[in-house]
């Protein structure tokens, strides 16, 4: 019995070797990389042969090749990424800003699952839920231990089909149930509002394919309640990125007609590209500008752009773009630092890869990658500075993160010790009652980054950061 599993692993891995054979061919016929080494090939199907007919219980076949796909991805960076059919899904809902839930923005707060926002129009909008709302339980399992994106999971699901959520109105001191049916949500990436006479803010949440018009849209209202903008804040913080199409078109926005807004460069040749702020190079439909409509004024008001450790990627593109080009100040803290170009190459009807092949430059030429964008102005995020910021990842923090391609990464001694004080300063904070321990919601009257915005359009004195670190590939230096 055991000599014929054998043979039958064999003959597999015979069969696994011809596939690999071909992917190969298809290589070579792609014009883009040499030929596969045949002995590096064997020894990858004698390893699946092995484990198919060796390991202590029988094993899917399709899950051994699936792994082993994942594994050889996982080792290039961070960002290059296979998908199986659940992630692939998983994906294309998060570039697209569609899914199927309730349609709620969410946060965590003391254990259990904040109210964030409700998005408009959505079934949990129509079933009354509030901000600020806590959600105790999903269904019949405990929200208190679970992940954000485990709660995420619980309450998406199938079009049409129910989930029963518990709430704790503080507000009301009162727990209730709300039945709510799933349908498909289109998520709002784009905020704004006119903070005071003269002065707006508009804050980009994620690069997604509705961003676009749905920034022009949310301009036009502002303009057309204060036609006389005499200043506007582009919120950038915390944006993690998306559509490369959607970063240009946003710079478009604010920038001359035909400068460029980044370029890229790698192995392949469609990888060496220049982005202009021109609509060949944002419109999604031939013939369609989706800015036309936009106000002449947006291109000449004056424009602070804010940015945090956790602007990334498309936000990072902007910032560079509008900082190069001196038409905008960029306030806040230095940029998370991923100037790599991820494309997504279909591999079946519901599996892809999703693979590196090229690095960012702002339009002076300078690799965004590892190094990000350091702000015009340094800004904390609260008076008493940003205690907790040297704790944030960034991508120079990520193993295997690629190089910049502009000379040696330092090192930052600074950095490893502001940590550990905040690490301490972060135990003393979890001590205190979980009201005291609230961050300002971006946009919020007490949002002490966007205030300070708002004094460098008016002219008036801000309070500049002592403190942060500049984190540099060539040199460490220190903002006074």
């Amino acid at each position: 019995m055991g000599q014929k599993m054998k043979i039958t692993g064999w003959v597999a891995a015979g069969a696994f070797a011809g596939v690999l054979t071909t992917v190969s061919l298809q290589t070579v016929a792609r014009g883009s990389l040499a030929p596969l080494p045949l002995e590096e090939l064997q020894q990858l199907a004698a390893v699946f042969g092995m484990v198919k007919s060796d390991y202590v219980e029988p094993v899917d076949e399709k899950k051994l090749i699936s792994d082993a796909i994942s594994g050889m991805v996982a080792g290039l960076d961070p960002h290059s990424q296979y998908f199986d059919k659940k992630s692939f899904k998983e994906f294309r809902e998060g570039t697209t800003g569609r899914f199927v839930g309730v349609g709620i923005e969410i946060s965590q707060e003391d254990g259990l699952i904040k109210v964030v926002s409700p998005i408009e129009g959505s079934p949990a909008f129509r079933a009354g839920l509030k901000p600020n709302d806590l959600i105790t339980k999903i269904d019949d399992t405990a929200v208190r231990g679970l992940s954000l994106n485990e709660a995420v999971k619980r309450m998406r699901g199938e079009a049409n089909t129910k989930v029963l959520l518990t709430i704790f109105r503080k507000d009301e001191n009162r727990t209730f149930p709300v039945t709510i049916t799933r349908e498909e949500i289109r998520t709002q990436s784009v905020r704004g509002k006119v903070m005071e006479p003269g002065y707006a803010w508009i804050r980009l949440s994620q690069f997604q394919e509705r961003t676009v018009d749905d920034f022009v849209k949310k301009v036009e209202e502002i303009y057309k309640q204060d036609p006389n903008l005499k200043g506007l804040v582009l919120d950038l913080r915390n944006d993690p990125g998306g559509l490369l199409d959607a970063a240009v078109a946003i710079s478009a926005a604010f920038l001359p007609e035909n400068v460029t807004v980044v370029s890229t460069d790698g192995q392949l040749a469609e990888s060496k590209s220049i982005y202009k702020a021109a609509p060949e190079f944002y419109q999604r439909r031939a013939g369609s500008d989706p800015l036309r409509n936009l106000p002449a004024g947006l291109k000449t008001v004056p424009l602070v752009v804010l940015v945090n450790e956790g602007s990334a990627s498309a936000s990072e593109i902007v910032a560079g773009a509008l900082q190069d080009h001196k038409r905008a100040t960029i306030m806040g803290s230095q940029t998370f630092g991923k100037g790599s170009v991820q494309t997504v190459r279909p591999l079946g009807p519901d599996t892809g890869l999703k693979i590196t092949t090229a690095r960012y430059y702002t339009p002076s030429g300078t690799s965004i990658q590892a190094k990000g964008i350091v702000p015009n102005v340094l800004v904390d995020e609260s008076a008493e500075g940003s205690p907790f910021a040297a704790l944030r990842m960034r991508e120079a923090d990520l193993e295997k993160h690629l190089a910049s391609g502009q000379g040696p990464e330092s090192k930052d001694p600074e950095r490893e010790k502001a940590r550990d004080e905040a690490r301490k300063r972060l135990e003393e904070e979890a001590k205190k009652p979980p009201q005291d321990r609230k961050v300002p919601e971006f946009g919020a009257t007490d949002d002490f980054a966007l205030a300070q915005a708002l004094k460098s359009l008016k002219g008036q004195p801000v309070l500049v950061s002592k403190t942060q670190i500049i984190v540099d590939n060539k040199e460490e230096k220190k903002d006074n």
